[in-house]
């Protein structure tokens, strides 16, 4: 079985000059990212604001445990997409290992819950969710974006600045749509706050990945701000 303490301890081991294969090192990246996706999955779940909006503690078991796992293949499918971003500012060499990486996202959350113990048809049921949720989400990606053309380009705004902004905030803003209304079942009317309070979360998400990706510093957090001002808005009244 796949165990990411042991593996990093063998990579430490080999030294910088005696590198592992590049399928071997996409695994040991998607390992990581998995974990840290998991975690911040587990903060939102916490969160004394987002179980008071879903009155949390009237909820079922199975419903709560539904709830965590949206939170958590949400944050898997943001990973994926994010590194798949054609708008990614890295070098040519590095797209194709972010691919590597974006396609062993799934089997590396399989193989955590393997080491948990959970039952093999769970994670085969957990393998189809995730692949469920990219695909419905890289769809929905395509529509929010034509919406939010179409509504930049009614009031004039829609420049090559407006459209870049739109690339950027289009991952974190798709998968906390779809997240939002996979969490409230469909039911997303008067649920605005709890919205604002998964894109936040997200978005915070989001930099701390995409920021170490492209090896810089991107002003993510003002257009953020002003995303989630405009976002409701923007979007309420068509998803």
């Amino acid at each position: 079985m796949f165990n990411l303490d042991e593996e990093f301890k063998k990579l430490k081991e080999r030294g910088p000059n005696n590198p592992l294969p590049i399928p071997k090192m996409a695994k040991i990246t998607a390992g990581a990212l998995d974990q840290g996706a998991s975690q911040w999955a587990f903060r939102l779940f916490r969160d004394k604001k987002f179980r008071k909006m879903l009155d949390f503690e009237k909820l079922e078991k199975i419903e709560q445990d539904r709830i965590f796992n949206e939170l958590v293949v949400s944050d898997l499918v943001l990973l994926m997409i994010t590194l798949e971003s054609p708008d990614l500012r890295i070098p040519e060499e590095l797209k194709e290992y972010f691919l590597l990486v974006k396609d062993e996202l799934p089997k590396a959350h399989c193989n955590l819950l393997a080491s948990y113990g959970i039952e093999k048809k769970y994670l085969n049921d957990w393998d189809k969710l995730i692949k469920m949720r990219y695909e419905e989400y890289n769809k929905d990606k395509l529509d929010i974006r034509k919406v939010a053309m179409d509504m930049d380009s009614k009031k004039g705004d829609l420049t090559t600045k407006g459209l870049e902004d739109i690339q950027l905030l289009l991952p974190v803003q798709t998968v906390a749509i779809g997240c939002h209304h996979h969490i409230c079942r469909g039911k997303t009317k008067g649920k605005d706050e709890l919205f604002k309070l998964i894109l936040k979360q997200m978005g915070r998400f989001y930099v701390g990945v995409r920021v170490p990706l492209e090896g810089g510093k991107i002003d993510f957090w003002g257009k953020l701000r002003v995303g989630v001002r405009h976002f409701l808005n923007r979007f309420k009244s068509s998803f």
